[in-house]
C-alpha cells in the first residue's frame, strides 16, 4: 500500500508540476462551481424540453438530490478516511504548486465524484432523448483534473471519486426509473 501512495504523491507532483502562471486563472475558473451554472441550466433546459415540465420537474428535482446526497456521502468517506490534502501534506507540500488551500480531507474528490455522479445520470436520462449528450461526461474530466492541476487532491482521489460517482449514478438512476416509471407510466 506504502508503494501505491508513493506513487500516487509522485504523479500528482508531475502532474501538477505542467501548470504555468499563464494558466493559473483559467483553472481557478475551471474549478469554480458557479462558473458552470450555464451548463446546468442548459441541462435543465435540455430535460424540460424532452420530458415536459411535470416529468422534466421530477428530473430536475432528483439531480438537486442527487448532488446534496453525492455531497454528504462524499463528506462521509472524507471525515473517516481523513487523508491530508496535497497542499497540507508536509512530505510534499513545498514540491506543489497551490493556487488554494482548502483544509478538509482529500479522499474522495467530491468535485470528481459528484461532477461524474451528475454527468452519468444525465446522460443514463437523455441519451434517448440527444444523442450528443455523452459530450457531458467531458465535464467530470476537465473539473478534476482542475483538483490535481492545483494540487488540492491526489490522483487515487480523482480515480475512487469517479468510480464512486459512476457506480452511485447507475444505482440512483436504477431507483430513479421504478419511482418515475410509477409516477409518470
Amino acid at each position: 500500500m506504502e508503494d501505491i501512495i508513493h506513487l500516487d504523491k509522485n504523479l500528482l507532483i508531475f502532474l501538477n508540476s505542467l501548470g504555468s502562471e499563464q494558466w493559473d486563472p483559467f483553472w481557478l475558473v475551471i474549478t469554480n462551481q458557479l462558473y458552470w451554472s450555464p451548463l446546468f441550466i442548459l441541462i435543465f433546459y435540455l430535460t424540460i424540453k424532452a420530458y415536459g415540465w411535470k416529468q422534466g420537474g421530477f428530473m430536475i428535482f432528483s439531480m438537486i438530490l442527487l448532488v446534496a446526497f453525492s455531497d454528504q456521502f462524499t463528506n462521509l468517506i472524507k471525515n473517516n478516511v481523513q487523508r491530508l490534502r496535497p497542499n497540507n501534506d508536509p512530505e510534499i507540500k513545498h514540491l506543489l504548486r497551490t493556487l488554494i488551500t482548502p483544509q478538509s480531507y482529500s479522499f474522495t474528490s467530491g468535485h470528481s465524484s459528484t461532477s461524474t455522479f451528475f454527468s452519468v445520470f444525465v446522460v443514463l436520462l437523455l441519451k434517448d432523448k440527444y444523442k450528443y449528450i455523452y459530450f457531458i461526461l467531458f465535464w467530470p474530466l476537465i473539473f478534476a483534473y482542475s483538483r490535481l492541476y492545483l494540487g488540492v487532491h491526489f490522483p487515487i482521489d480523482i480515480i475512487v471519486g469517479a468510480l464512486v460517482g459512476i457506480t452511485l449514478a447507475y444505482i440512483y438512476y436504477f431507483f430513479f426509473k421504478k419511482v418515475d416509471q410509477k409516477i409518470f407510466k
